[in-house]
């Protein structure tokens, strides 16, 4: 059997970085991103498009005859405080005050989202695996971290204070609208909902136990992430409730001290990661960790 084809955008990111290791070994890939440049060095195999630009035509033809699209692509100003989303650069002191500009930057991933999931359905492209965040549904972990909820899953309202988040739930509400055929077919949309995909400074955590516990709790080993990225490319069906081609997966690893659910992950895409953190980082953890349990609301 031929390998599956699959468009990856982004191909020079963080987590594309984490994935092609195990694509290469799989998958015919094609990668896309503005630069060949990457923080890994210069890579041959991408294919400088700009994916942002509404004019699809002009790069459309990397998507011809493909199966899978997997979109990690984000327009990122992270160095301008102008423009800078999400919760970790939101509340900083240079941040201009009353500055809502980061509106602007994430509009740009989102219509790149929106050109993605046009020529998915231009090039009769089956399925779309889209890196999603989290941060769609941040809204709520001070409520875990208070003990108001123990858990969220994929069918909690999302809600985000950032425009980091909130471009992540319009991915997801673009995902969904594709997904039922409204537009002539059904685009399968899968969408993942990353949490820490990075290697953990317990050290410098332990200042403040509960992100210690908030990031031992999201963590994601690469072989987990890959694992949940090739089972929500190779999946035979996908369908929800609803019978709509539609899934949203938290991608975090086997943790003790998880706070996301990936009990849907596991029985649609038979996801079973093998990695906790806590058995990761066990003897860093056994140092560090002063603090049990979630802060009381009890008052003395």
């Amino acid at each position: 059997m031929s390998p599956l084809k699959v468009v990856v955008t982004g191909a020079g990111g963080y987590i594309s970085n984490a994935l092609l290791p195990a694509f290469s070994e799989r998958y015919d890939l094609t990668l896309l991103d503005i630069s060949k440049e990457t923080k890994n060095g210069w890579n041959d195999d991408i294919i400088e498009v700009d994916l942002t630009n509404p004019n699809v035509d002009l790069y459309g033809e990397h998507f011809t005859g493909a199966d899978v699209i997997v979109h990690n692509s984000r327009y990122d100003q992270r160095d301008n405080p102008k423009f800078a989303t999400g919760p970790n650069h939101q509340w900083k002191k240079d941040r201009p005050k009353h500055s809502v500009d980061g509106y602007l930057a994430e509009r740009q991933n989102l219509d790149m989202a929106y050109n993605i999931y046009k020529l998915a359905l231009q090039k009769n492209i089956k399925r779309v695996v889209i890196a999603s965040s989290n941060h769609a549904a941040d809204w709520y972990e001070t409520k875990i971290h208070f003990g108001e909820m123990d858990i969220v899953d994929h069918t909690t309202y999302p809600k985000s204070d950032n425009f980091y988040g909130w471009c992540k739930i319009a991915y997801e509400a673009m995902g969904f609208a594709f997904a039922t055929g409204r537009f002539g077919q059904k685009i399968e949309s899968i969408n993942i909902r990353i949490g820490g995909p990075r290697i953990l400074d317990i050290a410098k955590l332990a200042d403040n136990q509960t992100s210690l516990r908030r990031d031992l709790g999201a963590w994601i080993s690469d072989r987990d992430l890959q694992q949940i990225y090739i089972r929500s490319i190779e999946a035979k069906e996908v369908l929800n409730e609803d019978g709509v081609p539609f899934q949203i997966f938290y991608g975090i690893s086997n943790n003790t001290r998880a706070f996301w659910s990936i009990a849907n992950a596991r029985a649609v895409i038979d996801y079973n990661p093998q990695d906790d953190s806590e058995v990761f980082y066990s003897t860093q953890i056994r140092k560090h960790l002063t603090e049990s349990g979630r802060i009381s609301m009890l008052k003395p």
